[in-house]
């Protein structure tokens, strides 16, 4: 692979905003350097390294989707391999280097065939790389189902979550769960084992069925607000708990009809933002270029709030239409600093997760990068020190 410098940017290393500085991509596809533009004429790099003016554009690490169902006509429900590869390609387009492909709660034979799709495509992926499996349910509540089929919906089933783990082959790396169902406190712990971070979503939990729940481990949930429990005064419910307990993370859908922008604002004031994930939670139709919509097997129209509805009852909503690089662009603009941006959108999610060497534009790291523009528009994308998008 040959060398790379990016120069004139302003780098966000993580949590930090670095203005007027360049970033030196070495030949294994890892960060070399970052430096100061005042010294760039004393660097030295190898013969033939690229030098790539970016005029002033930000430099940030790669987005990683850790929840997302389809993109582009594309998604885990088709329960084909090949429509992974192709939401791998188009996520690339929105400065996506990883993400988790999620596999709705279905009927357990079909749970089973996207999982086992999935894992047979890891590896051969050409954008955006395939980090991991979220699997969303099937042990949630009947009363917060959402989107999700009710006819998937089971109550805890120690040998069928070794099934579902087993058919992942290792990939499986989280599962949405609703903590207040009977026998959850062993399937957490047995989660823990096998190295699963469950989230609490599609929950009817109380504020003290989540406080057990923490006490096993599991401490992170899913899409802030949506199908959880809602805060009471007399009892603070699964959105209150989160708000409340610190060590509690979440997910956002970050377009503004999910979550109303405010209160995206008034939990980043109750919760460290290290402890806030960007996700897009988007369907299959999200950003498909022709064709008719279908979300959730159902056919759909995109409304004008940017998400989608059911085309034979426009009230009803489907699902989201966000992608990553919105939800950047959403997030900044609803005055919310850009470092702070980057850590929901990439260093929170590799933390929690535990994936290795991404989320921070660190020497050592892969590098995995997106460049934007002033108006956080995509001018060229590297995964592992390969661009694969180039609009500069």
């Amino acid at each position: 692979m040959s060398t790379q410098v990016l120069i004139n940017g302003t780098v966000i290393s993580g949590t930090v905003k670095l203005p007027g500085c360049g970033l030196y991509i070495d030949s294994d596809g890892l960060i070399g350097d970052i430096f100061n533009m005042n010294r760039f004429s004393q660097k030295r790099f190898p013969e033939g390294t690229e030098v790539i003016d970016v005029h002033g554009a930000f430099i940030v690490p790669g987005f990683l989707d850790t929840h997302i169902h389809g993109i582009g006509g594309w998604g885990t429900d088709d329960l084909s391999g090949d429509s992974i590869l192709h939401m791998s390609e188009r996520l690339a387009d929105f400065g996506v280097t990883g993400f988790f492909p999620t596999v709705y709660t279905d009927t357990k034979e079909r749970m089973f065939d996207a999982i086992e799709q999935i894992t047979e495509v890891i590896g051969t992926e050409t954008g955006a790389e395939i980090l991991g499996i979220n699997v969303e349910g099937p042990f949630i509540s009947h009363a917060r189902l959402g989107a999700q089929n009710p006819f998937g919906v089971q109550s805890v089933d120690l040998d069928l979550f070794d099934e579902l783990i087993e058919k992942g082959k290792g990939h499986i790396v989280c599962m949405t769960v609703a903590p207040e169902l009977k026998n959850m406190r062993e399937l957490a712990l047995r989660a823990i084992k096998k190295g699963i971070v469950l989230l609490a979503g599609h929950t009817n939990a109380t504020y003290e069925n989540i406080l057990e729940g923490m006490q096993v481990g599991i401490l992170h949930s899913t899409h802030f607000f949506n199908a959880m429990s809602r805060l009471h005064h007399r009892n603070p419910g699964t959105v209150g708990a989160i708000m409340i307990e610190q060590d509690m993370q979440c997910e956002v859908i970050a377009d503004g009809v999910h979550v109303h922008p405010d209160l995206i604002k008034l939990l980043l004031r109750e919760k460290s933002v290290r402890n806030v994930v960007l996700v897009t939670d988007s369907l299959k139709p999200t950003e498909q270029k022709e064709g008719e919509l279908v979300a959730n097997g159902e056919p759909a129209v995109l409304g004008h709030d940017g998400a989608f509805h059911r085309k034979s009852d426009y009230d009803t909503l489907l699902g989201s239409a966000l992608t990553m690089i919105k939800g950047v662009r959403n997030l900044i603009s609803w005055e919310i600093p850009i470092e702070d941006v980057m850590q929901m959108a990439a260093g929170n999610p590799a933390r929690i997760y535990d994936i290795a060497l991404k989320g921070k534009l660190t020497p050592g790291y892969f590098a995995d990068i997106a460049v934007l523009d002033e108006h956080i528009d995509l001018k060229a994308l590297f995964i592992r020190g390969s661009m694969v998008r180039n609009y500069l």
